[in-house]
């Protein structure tokens, strides 16, 4: 079930008194503190985030109250959980300047994609380490998450980082192998959802709706079906077939999906996804382990 965030809802006991670093708050770094914050699962007191530009250091400080640094070392000497969210193409130079400050008694969490816990253990050394891969509706606290823990990460770890990104969404936890898979389907996803619905939107322009009603209606039909599927637990083919009547307008649709190959079309794109998510991790962190997608390595 979806969590409700109540301001006078307790903080977690794996939040509570955590100081909390944020190193290269962009989009996704500043969107969890926003939903740790707001979920009053943290104290702006207790967390840093850091960022080259001052003028989004500024922007953090003036809207979430939380305290703001260029220095990513001294961000992560200050705290017990540190959030790597920078651009997988510079995670290895932030690593080694933050090396002299990590120790066993702080977490890492990683968001860059394609970095293996081991790599980011080479370059900090015996510290517990946990992967995830987060999509961008974590923006709106409606993500979907899954973490894999390193070889020094425990289950209270893991609970640390599970309660953290619950604060934006849906959490799960894979096997590292399969976080390929998870960026090709849910990393890669809202991508699919959006052209779905921009595909919607222009059919019904089509058929004679204004731009404004189609995509309206375009949006709350996919919002609509993702709840029903969310929350009957009923297996999507089972929704799809109740309301799928003989003869009827949602069969005929059907038929066209299934000529045109759409189901197809999306298995192909989150095999191309998975499969370029390997490639991008090897090109960014050249001395990590060469990786193939799981599918191969099981063939």
């Amino acid at each position: 079930m979806t969590r409700a965030f109540k301001s006078d809802r307790p903080i977690p006991a794996p939040m509570q008194g955590k100081r909390i670093a944020v190193l290269g708050a962009g989009n996704m770094g500043t969107a969890l503190l926003r939903g740790v914050l707001a979920a009053k699962w943290g104290r702006a007191k207790n967390c840093i985030a850091t960022n080259p530009g001052t003028r989004k250091l500024d922007a953090l400080k003036k809207e979430l109250g939380v305290q703001t640094t260029k220095d990513n070392r001294k961000a992560t000497a200050q705290a017990d959980v540190v959030i790597l969210a920078v651009k997988p193409q510079i995670l290895d130079n932030v690593l080694e300047e933050i090396a002299p400050a990590a120790t066993a008694d702080k977490l890492f969490v990683s968001i860059a994609a394609g970095a293996t816990t081991t790599h980011i253990e080479e370059l900090l050394g015996a510290v517990p380490v946990v992967r995830s891969m987060p999509n961008v509706a974590v923006t709106v606290r409606e993500g979907a998450t899954a973490i894999c823990p390193g070889t020094h990460a425990k289950r209270v770890h893991l609970d640390l980082s599970r309660t953290l990104f619950e604060a934006v969404g849906r959490v799960v936890e894979v096997p590292e192998n399969l976080m390929d898979a998870v960026t090709g389907l849910s990393g890669t996803g809202p991508m699919y959802i959006f052209q779905i619905i921009e595909g919607l939107s222009d059919a019904g322009v089509k058929v004679g709706l204004s731009r404004a009603v189609a995509s309206t209606l375009a949006i709350q039909t996919v919002v609509g079906a993702g709840r029903m599927a969310q929350d009957s637990g009923i297996h999507p083919g089972q929704l799809k077939d109740l309301v799928t009547s003989p003869g009827g307008t949602a069969i005929t649709a059907l038929h066209s999906l299934e000529r045109n190959r759409l189901r197809a079309i999306l298995m192909d794109a989150v095999e191309a996804a998975t499969d370029r998510s390997a490639e991008l991790g090897a090109i960014h962190h050249p001395k990590a382990e060469k990786r193939l997608p799981e599918r191969e390595r099981v063939a």
